[in-house]
């Protein structure tokens, strides 16, 4: 039986009898199952670690349910969800590996330190499997930027993501940031990254092998970080800036050093088993790697590295110091193992051992603090099925005409109004400092539709991107989880790769609300049949529940990162405007939809009605389409219709071209809606004039409507509707309202 740790600590008793359990975020329930799986009542070391290993960051035990939904399998997944990162086969011997995680709450609490070490932990995500990361991304959702706390918190969250990416040498290439009032106070920091490996150096999180040694390698463990799993499964209240000390501290240029100690070791041959000390630190790695060996470990806390005195057991299990990795080898390969280690200037301790018994247990100064079983921490969590209800909102959103406005006439200005709203505004003041450059591998920079990076050595490369509409989630969960998809693989479409998988961030509000775990519901439905439709698995990802601040629930965002196979470097496409002459074609149908649209909040301060339909057949068959002709080399540019619609489109191409564009379109619409509403499924694309006629040829023989709308041409932006002039600007006037809108907010 496991002893008592400290008198200062509470014993098992107290800890029962004045419910100090629900403190850690356990329920009356689940601490009575703990007692069942002990037969007894745990110590505080023990109940400490079940309530980190039983938390919704740990083990999803209120999205499981809805998870099981995703496709999770195809001819290209090496590796789908489970362990660190997923894996997706490219060819030759080679796969591409990645991964998106949440920081959400340690960012509103500690901005720069929660998103650096949210960039930190999905680095050590990567090289766990063996992988070299290649490129960094990420997904930011802040409130109005009119506020105050809205620019401290995203001046320093963007340094924090910055600072580790810059320091460490991996490019930051691409993301997406959007400020809506749903998200004051709980700012949304998702970071997602990308690693190419052979197929013979993949490597999982398991403690393989009875007797062989557990090693710990990385920096002394520290008091930052306890309980940062309880942390980020809990909402966030006036009191959470008390819980700032749960909020771990960052060492890039440390991690550069186990980052290449650990891929020296991995290519050595001799690891087993590595996994990184994540959310709930020494407690997951450990249990985790027995559980999927179908093991035991024992830990010998004393020879764990500590940089504070007097740690105790408890601290030492639940610490999420940062940049610490846990691996095993055979015995035989202990000397080895210590001499990389040594050479990258790195301390190696033996912390423990496999066993066969099934168990965790913890030994510290001579006695056994920790004694559990590894299946109940792991496997055996309650899992729930929480009630769901659909929201009053929703029932009134139906009925809401969202074309009702007055007509908004003076177009030139609405789409610099457009242009001028941080979501759609230039993000250089964001990636400008990031290194997107470093490597020298990045061969579309961020600003285009998707980012992408080169392949050493070979013609291939690889698009990413990261994509989700929270007003359209709110509005309509399940159309909006469809959308979310497709958006993403429509932009890796526009780059000129085919979309291989999906890993994805699902940020939403407290599960324990019926009218929240509904949005969850219907959100992964949508996104679990375009993921089918569209032949991209999920092959991972992470959920960050309890998103609240004073005035509710964020909007439901559940962030796709997606990741596609540039099959030849000569199809990569950008979205700028090419050549004088090049004629512009639009593909898809424009349709009366402002629910949820840039248009309809900026200019009408609402978001209301229902977000624009999707049809998955028209979408898939839209996005095979222009691939092909991308790959047949039809095309020059080729641009997604998102925020902004059309508009916004065409302002996008002429100023990330520098150059202008007479167009002239058609429409049986209302001039303002045919010019910004945000109808799915269309693609602006142009073409040479020797090549034009063979794109239009194709496109309509695959059954996709198109109209030919213009010519790239001039200094000015000129577009007419049914053969009025309705936007004339000059291109540099546009670029400069783009461009100037979010650094002047925050000057």
């Amino acid at each position: 039986m496991a002893q008592q740790l400290s008198a200062k600590e509470p014993t098992a008793e107290q800890i029962a009898e004045q419910k100090i359990y629900k403190q850690m975020g356990v329920t009356d329930d689940e601490y009575a199952k703990i007692c069942g799986f002990l037969g007894r009542n745990p110590n505080y070391v023990e109940i400490g670690v079940f309530s980190v290993m039983w938390s919704e960051h740990c083990s999803y035990k209120n999205s499981k349910p809805v998870l099981r939904k995703f496709p999770v399998t195809g001819p290209r997944v090496l590796m789908g969800p489970g362990e660190g990162a997923g894996i997706v086969d490219i060819g030759d011997n080679q796969a591409v590996v990645f991964k998106i995680e949440s920081h959400n709450h340690p960012s509103a609490i500690e901005p720069y330190q929660g998103a650096a070490t949210g960039v930190g932990g999905i680095i050590r995500d990567i090289f766990s499997m063996g992988a070299r990361p290649i490129a960094l991304l990420n997904s930011l959702r802040f409130g109005k930027l009119q506020n105050d706390r809205v620019k401290y918190l995203f001046e320093h969250v963007v340094s924090g993501i910055a600072g580790y990416g810059n320091c460490i040498g991996i490019p930051t290439v691409g993301g997406e940031v959007m400020f809506d009032e749903s998200y004051e106070g709980n700012p949304l920091v998702n970071a997602m990254c990308v690693g190419l490996i052979d197929h013979d150096k993949i490597q999982r999180g398991v403690a393989k092998g009875v007797g062989n040694p557990v090693f710990y390698v990385g920096p002394a463990t520290g008091r930052d970080g306890i309980h940062g799993a309880t942390f980020a499964s809990e909402e966030l209240t006036a009191e959470s800036e008390a819980k700032r000390p749960a909020v771990q501290v960052g060492d890039p240029f440390m991690e550069k050093l186990v980052l290449e100690a650990c891929l020296e070791l991995i290519d050595s041959g001799i690891v087993l088993g590595i996994q990184d000390m994540g959310a709930a630190g020494l407690t997951c790695s450990s249990a985790e790697m027995a559980s999927k060996a179908g093991n035991g470990m024992e830990l010998y806390l004393d020879e764990v590295p500590q940089r504070e005195e007097g740690m105790t057991a408890y601290e030492m299990m639940l610490s999420e110091s940062q940049e610490r990795m846990l691996f095993v080898v055979e015995p035989k390969h202990e000397a080895q193992a210590k001499g990389i280690f040594e050479r990258w200037g790195l301390h190696c301790a033996k912390v423990g051992k496999v066993t066969d018994d099934g168990r965790l247990r913890l030994i510290h100064h001579g006695e056994v603090v920790g004694d559990m079983p590894v299946g109940a921490l792991v496997d055996e969590c309650p899992v729930y099925n929480k009630p769901n209800q659909v929201p009053a909102y929703y029932e009134t959103h139906a009925s809401i005409d969202t074309t009702r406005y007055p007509e908004v006439t003076e177009l030139t200005d609405a789409l610099k109004a457009v242009l001028a709203s941080p979501t759609v505004a230039s993000k250089e003041w964001v990636y400008n400092q990031y290194d997107y450059m470093v490597r020298t591998e990045t061969a579309v920079r961020p600003g285009s539709d998707a980012a992408v990076v080169t392949i050493r050595g070979t013609r291939k490369g690889l698009a990413m991107t990261t994509d989700c509409n929270g007003r359209y989630v709110y509005l309509d969960p399940e159309v909006g989880g469809r959308i979310a998809v497709s958006e993403a693989a429509r932009n890796i479409v526009c780059s000129g790769a085919e979309p291989l998988a999906v890993t994805d961030n699902l940020n939403f509000g407290s599960p324990d609300k019926p009218e929240i775990f509904w949005q969850i519901e219907k959100a992964t439905d949508g996104m679990a049949e375009a993921c089918r439709e569209l032949n991209t698995p999920v092959i991972g990802g992470n959920v960050s529940l309890y998103n609240e601040n004073a005035k509710g629930a964020i909007y439901p965002t559940p962030v796709i990162g997606m990741v596609g196979l540039v099959h030849d470097v000569d199809h990569i496409t950008t979205q700028s405007f090419k050549n004088e002459g090049d004629i512009i074609i639009l593909l898809g149908e424009t349709k009366a939809e402002l629910g949820g649209s840039e248009f309809q909040y900026v200019l009408h301060s609402v978001t209301e009605g229902r977000p624009p339909v999707l049809d998955l057949a028209v979408e898939k068959r839209l996005q095979e389409t222009v691939l092909k002709a991308i790959q047949e080399g039809y095309v020059a540019s080729a641009h997604d219709l998102s925020e902004g619609g059309l508009a916004v489109a065409l302002a996008e191409s002429a100023i990330s071209g520098g150059i202008g564009a007479q167009v002239a379109i058609n429409s049986e619409l209302r001039t303002d809606i045919a010019l910004f509403s945000e109808s799915q499924s269309r693609i602006l694309l142009t073409a040479s004039p020797d090549k034009a006629d063979a794109l239009k040829h194709w496109v309509a023989s695959q059954g996709v409507p198109y109209q030919e709308i213009g010519t790239v041409t001039g200094t000015e932006l000129s577009v007419a509707v049914n053969g009025k002039q309705q936007i004339q600007s000059p291109v540099s006037e546009l670029e400069k309202v783009w461009k100037d809108a979010i650094p002047c907010l925050m000057a």
